[in-house]
Parts: structure tokens; C-alpha cells; sequence
């Protein structure tokens, strides 16, 4: 399928339009030259057709949460929101030259950038999670490389929110590295669900495909949904891959939440253990020091679709 082409790129005041960076399912991706200070930004605009009243009090409320969490060192930056004279909606946010998007598939990615990048989107998600903030759209195209090389998240739960607020569900997209309980709709998203998003995404970088896709069969979104509520993840077929890597993915990537990490931090530490297991130095956990950082101030400190994880049986719902 052809790539949409990108649309009209809106006249912002004290920004000045440089290029097209990107198209996607909700928004559109420009560069732009911030006249003050001077510098290079990119700027995400949704679509005109996914605005409507509720998008917009969603989007502008999950931009006041991102600007407390994207002081972290993994998360990119977001520097500015609003709204165009046009009415579309838009962020200002660090421009990362690079990302993983669709190189996961052609490239082949080492054990330890792996655990690198995992340790630190790990410690992102505990960060957004301290703050009541679900990312539900985590996967290879949303971590980018700054300048300097780092990893950082990106997008926290834009996309999710606009297809919330059309559709009822947070799924968008994101089928391959959706929690089946996403795709069950049993909710909208919970920290296990970011868990699994992430460990689907691990997967993805080493095993150079997603976890529920099979090689020469049918992969269309509806099959690998189905597959997802089986929970049988192929085997990553790589011999520098350690065992206790391979069953941490399998455990993440669980049916059942409460088999999964109960907390990113948990994840990180168990990525962690794997380095110390192959001594690699072991990645940073930056987690907040200063909670009252974090804290949001005002009333419209939270989504009504951010749902906190809560332990409860899990239950499939029966299904072919």
C-alpha cells in the first residue's frame, strides 16, 4: 500500500516550514525552524478528520501529562501544543534525526543495544506510570535516536487517544504489539499492557519480525490479532539470543497479565540481570528522585481513559 502523502503543512507563528518528515494513520510529521529560540523542531499535526470536541479536550489534556514526563531523559522532549489557525492540533517536539520504524526488519540489531534500549524504555514507561500517564502505543517506529544517539520514546498515547475518541477502542495500528486484552477490549490499556507492548518490541528488534508473525503464512492484522489471543509467540530464531532473555520475553508476552512483570521497573531489573548474565555494564534506570516533579497541578490532571492496572483474574473471552 502506498504511503499517504503528507498534507498542507499549517502556518504556525515564530516557526518557519523546512520539510515533510513523515505521514501516519492520525497525523502528519513536519520540520520546522523555531525562530527563538533557534533551533530545529519537529512538529506533529493531527489530521483535520480525526478532530472533533472530545479529541481535542483529550489531546490538550494528555499534552499537559507528557510536558511533566518528557523531562525524562528516555522520553522526547515536547517543548510546545496548541492549535493551528486552521484548527488542527499540534505538538512541538525534539527533533530525532533517526528512529528504528521499519530498520528492525532489514537490520540486524545486537543482543546488548537490545537490553540497552529495553533498560531505557522500560524506566520511560515507570516514569509516565508514577504520573498516572499509559503510553498504549508502544512499538519499533515510536523509539527514536536523538542526536547524540540516545533512545527515546516518543508519542505517548496521541494516536491511542484520537482512536479512543472515534472509535471507543485504543488499539489504532498497533495490532502486531497490542496486549490481547487490548484486542479482546477488555480495556483501553493498564500498565501491563505497556509491559507486553514492550516486550513485543524487544522481540521485534532482535527476531527482526513481530511475535505473532509467521514466515510465508498469512499476516494481515485480523490473523495476527487472532494469534495474539492464543498466546504462542514464535521462537526468536537467533543463537546469540541467552535463554533467560528468551523467557523473559515468553513470561512478558504472557495471556495473562499477573504472569507478566508487575511494574516496568520490574522489567527493567530483570533486563538488567540479563546484561550482568553476559557481562555487559549494566544500563542506567532513571526513575524520578523528586516525585512532587512529576505531580501535575490543576484539576485536569488525568485522562478518563487512562486505567490503572488493576490484579484481577484474567479471563479470555471465548473466542474462535
Amino acid at each position: 500500500m502506498a504511503r499517504r502523502i503528507p498534507t498542507e503543512p499549517p502556518v504556525l507563528s515564530g516557526f518557519s516550514f523546512v520539510r515533510a518528515l513523515g505521514s501516519g494513520g492520525f497525523a502528519d510529521v513536519f520540520l520546522y525552524e523555531q525562530d527563538l529560540p533557534r533551533r530545529q523542531v519537529a512538529v506533529k499535526v493531527l489530521l483535520s478528520d480525526t478532530v472533533n470536541p472530545r479529541a481535542t479536550q483529550m489531546f490538550v489534556a494528555e499534552s499537559r501529562l507528557m510536558a511533566h514526563v518528557s523531562t525524562h531523559p528516555a522520553i522526547l522532549t515536547v517543548f510546545d501544543a496548541g492549535v493551528a489557525a486552521d484548527g488542527r492540533l499540534y505538538l512541538v517536539m525534539e527533533y530525532c534525526p533517526s528512529g528504528y520504524g521499519d530498520t528492525y526488519r532489514t537490520a540486524r540489531i545486537s543482543v546488548p543495544e537490545v537490553l540497552r534500549t529495553g533498560v531505557r524504555m522500560a524506566s520511560a514507561l515507570e516514569t509516565a506510570h508514577r504520573s498516572n500517564v499509559l503510553h498504549r502505543d508502544l512499538k519499533p517506529a515510536n523509539i527514536l535516536f536523538t542526536t547524540y544517539g540516545h533512545a527515546v520514546l516518543s508519542d505517548f498515547g496521541i494516536a491511542a487517544t484520537v482512536a479512543a475518541s472515534d472509535r471507543g477502542d485504543a488499539q489504532g495500528l498497533s495490532v502486531p504489539w497490542s496486549a490481547p486484552e487490548i484486542i479482546s477490549q477488555d480495556t483501553t490499556g493498564t500498565v501491563a499492557t505497556d509491559i507486553f507492548s514492550l516486550a513485543a518490541t524487544l522481540y521485534s528488534l532482535l527476531a527482526q519480525r513481530t511475535p505473532f508473525e509467521r514466515t510465508g503464512r498469512d499476516n494481515a492484522p485480523g490473523v495476527i490479532a487472532g494469534r495474539i489471543l492464543k498466546g504462542k509467540p514464535a521462537d526468536i530464531d537467533r543463537v546469540d539470543v541467552p535463554d533467560s532473555l528468551r523467557q523473559l520475553l515468553t513470561r512478558s508476552l504472557s495471556l495473562d497479565p499477573l504472569t507478566r512483570p508487575l511494574s516496568a521497573l520490574a522489567f527493567a531489573r530483570d533486563l538488567q540481570a540479563v546484561e550482568a548474565e553476559l557481562g555487559i555494564a549494566q544500563t542506567q534506570i532513571d526513575v524520578p528522585v523528586y516525585l512532587d516533579a512529576l505531580a501535575p497541578s490543576g484539576g485536569e490532571t488525568q485522562l478518563a481513559d487512562v486505567v490503572p492496572y488493576r490484579r484481577r483474574p484474567w479471563r479470555r473471552r471465548g473466542r474462535a
